[in-house]
């Protein structure tokens, strides 16, 4: 099993960089940012998770930027997005960030994707909630066409362009993997057309074992190997070590541990029971 931590990067907690270097020593696999590039002020989307939006959802740092400080501040992290919101971004110049960022670390990017849940922050950006997916599935199809070829073009409903030059290449071939986040009535669809795993949060451990065999036969029926599809876990505070005995049984291949947000006296301390959780 491997293990990641996932906290929100922002302007008022640990430095990206200096986050990063105390995640690398602690033994874990990986670092995870989400991100959110505002929030409306006058907002009627629910939060995920009920309630009042904690004030770190709008004082996020750019997501590529702080990757782009913990990569640079360590050897080994793996630096994921969890999740970059796709259909907030242009596509072309998201291209270039996942490689760009790609090939600075040497091949350490991992790239979470979500359809989100903002309504109003995906407004803002020219993008209807109702058609996120769609418009989603047509980026990421575009931006692989963009790493994969010297000359690539695309012509879809969303996104169209003709013939264009982009450097560099990601390093990984074709490409970092991509990781769907979320669980859906069709999210194993997603996955299996366009993705290189799956990457859930608050699900009970127990389905765990269930929705991977869902998964797996996802990918046999679509034509994949299903070998080739892995899949992360999310965690919420309060996993136990009955948790990761559950979670590895299932077949999952990484836990990431949610991190609160804060200074070094909130996240070391947090990083130290996590580590000792892990047994790294």
């Amino acid at each position: 099993m491997k293990f990641g931590i996932s906290i929100f990067a922002t302007d008022y907690a640990m430095h990206p960089s200096q986050l990063a270097r105390e995640v690398e020593a602690r033994g874990f696999e990986s670092i995870w940012f989400p991100e959110h590039t505002h929030i409306p002020v006058r907002r009627i989307s629910p939060p995920p998770g009920g309630g009042e939006l904690p004030k770190h959802y709008w004082h996020t740092y750019d997501l590529f930027v702080a990757l782009t400080a913990a990569a640079m501040a360590t050897t080994r992290l793996l630096v994921a997005s969890g999740i970059c919101l796709v259909v907030e971004h242009d596509p072309i110049t998201t291209a270039k960030q996942v490689a760009s960022l790609d090939a600075l670390s040497g091949g350490r990017f991992i790239f979470g994707i979500g359809g989100g849940w903002n309504s109003e922050e995906m407004a803002n950006h020219g993008t209807f909630f109702k058609k996120r997916w769609r418009i989603m599935r047509e980026r990421v199809l575009a931006m692989k066409e963009i790493w994969a070829k010297d000359e690539a073009e695309f012509h879809g409903e969303y996104v169209d362009f003709d013939s264009i030059l982009s450097y560099p290449k990601p390093v990984q071939k074709p490409h970092p993997p991509i990781f769907m986040g979320g669980f859906g009535p069709r999210t194993f669809e997603r996955v299996v057309e366009y993705c290189d795993g799956w990457a859930p949060i608050a699900i009970p451990p127990a389905d765990m074992g269930r929705l991977v065999m869902e998964l797996r036969d996802a990918a046999g029926h679509a034509g994949r190997d299903p070998d080739e599809i892995t899949v992360t876990y999310m965690s919420l505070p309060g996993t136990t070590p009955e948790d990761i005995d559950t979670l590895t049984e299932a077949g999952v291949e990484r836990i990431v541990f949610s991190t609160p947000v804060g200074g070094a006296d909130v996240v070391l301390p947090a990083l130290d029971s996590y580590a000792e959780l892990a047994g790294i």
